[in-house]
């Protein structure tokens, strides 16, 4: 034990977030008793000091504070603010907290009271989310397009909570929530399409590298052909047979890659081809791509291995651990892209009730 406090005092990344987990903890601490100090306190005079509190709450996104206030007094989660008529989850809304806006989902069907309202403007949830988020949230995502694809998440996950009489009902602005949301998103949407466009032509140029090399293989194999049978020499042997597989392998997928991003950059870039469409061709064609690297690799080994003499055997290990740098730069520089367009198309989302217990 005492090694491990030495090693965190050593450490000054590891003591940065120690220290922050117990500043934590010693504020939920303090919110305990702040609400345990305000329960002498009658309900008009209480309600005050809390509204106050959870208005800051929600707007600096700290949702473990707003829940302890709401288990100590549970009408705080009615709290409106005075000057935009927002409550709580308007709030969180328009600074896209998403952790102070899932606390909706453990209320009870007493949350219908929150579904249509609406700010001194007339906005409601979807006009709220039609607006752009602040430049510090979106700046958290890599790249403009999966930034638009957020956004648009917001705006969908909004809709459930607006009657279907609401989603194109006007503020006091005269606009619906789809025309602010069109609106507010036209350069963010610009830079999306040009950031997929730039990122397409890339992988395009690599993937049809790639299929002219593996094709013109498939013609001239390792060792050359039977001048009587016109089959390959080492028909027989089992590296030719890896050879010909990683090299078909190799070929149907940069060219199944090279289609995906064709189809990207043909595409007619509607705001909803942000959410889903235009995701899920980045990914099919980078894994693809990815599997296309890879088997001309091992395709390059196999033809290697048949071609050298026993004697020369040797010289075959440097170069497989060579082969495997280019798949090796391709994973480093590409997975983090691949990984956060897969988890923000695939994976569970940032919306839900993240726990069981109930708020209100």
């Amino acid at each position: 034990m005492l090694l491990l406090v030495n090693m965190i005092n050593i450490f000054p990344q590891v003591k940065r977030i120690k220290d922050k987990k117990v500043t934590h903890q010693l504020a939920l601490e303090l919110t305990k008793c702040f609400c345990e100090a305000l329960k002498p306190l009658p309900y008009s005079n209480a309600i005050l000091i809390y509204a106050r509190a959870a208005t800051v709450a929600a707007i600096c996104g700290i949702h473990e504070v707003l829940e302890v206030m709401a288990e100590a007094f549970p009408p705080v989660i009615l709290t409106v603010h005075a000057q935009t008529n927002c409550n709580i989850f308007h709030l969180a809304a328009r600074r896209r907290f998403e952790n102070v806006f899932n606390l909706i989902y453990r209320i009870d069907e007493r949350k219908h009271f929150f579904y249509d309202s609406t700010d001194t403007s007339l906005n409601n949830y979807m006009h709220i989310c039609g607006e752009q988020a602040p430049p510090h949230k979106l700046n958290l995502i890599s790249g403009a397009a999966l930034q638009m694809q957020r956004e648009l998440q917001w705006f969908k996950e909004m809709e459930k909570f607006v009657s279907p009489s609401r989603r194109t009902w006007m503020n006091a602005a005269g606009k619906t929530p789809q025309m602010l949301f069109t609106e507010n998103h036209q350069q963010l949407k610009s830079e999306g399409e040009k950031w997929m466009k730039d990122t397409a032509t890339s992988c395009t140029i690599a993937a049809a590298l790639i299929a002219t090399v593996v094709f013109a293989a498939a013609f001239t194999v390792p060792g050359g052909v039977d001048n009587n049978t016109g089959l390959p020499v080492f028909l027989n042997k089992t590296s030719f047979i890896t050879f010909a597989i990683s090299d078909s392998v190799s070929l149907f997928t940069s060219i199944t890659s090279l289609l995906m991003f064709l189809a990207i950059l043909t595409s007619r870039y509607a705001e909803e081809d942000f959410l889903h469409v235009l995701p899920q061709r980045l990914c099919i064609g980078l894994l693809t791509l990815f599997a296309s690297i890879t088997f001309m690799m091992i395709a390059f080994c196999a033809a290697i291995y048949i071609t050298l003499d026993d004697s020369s055997r040797l010289f075959f290990i440097p170069v497989a651990t060579l082969a495997c740098l280019p798949v090796a730069s391709f994973v480093f520089l590409q997975s983090p892209l691949l990984v956060d367009v897969m988890s923000s198309t695939y994976g569970p989302g940032i919306f839900g009730k993240n726990s069981d217990r109930k708020l209100y």
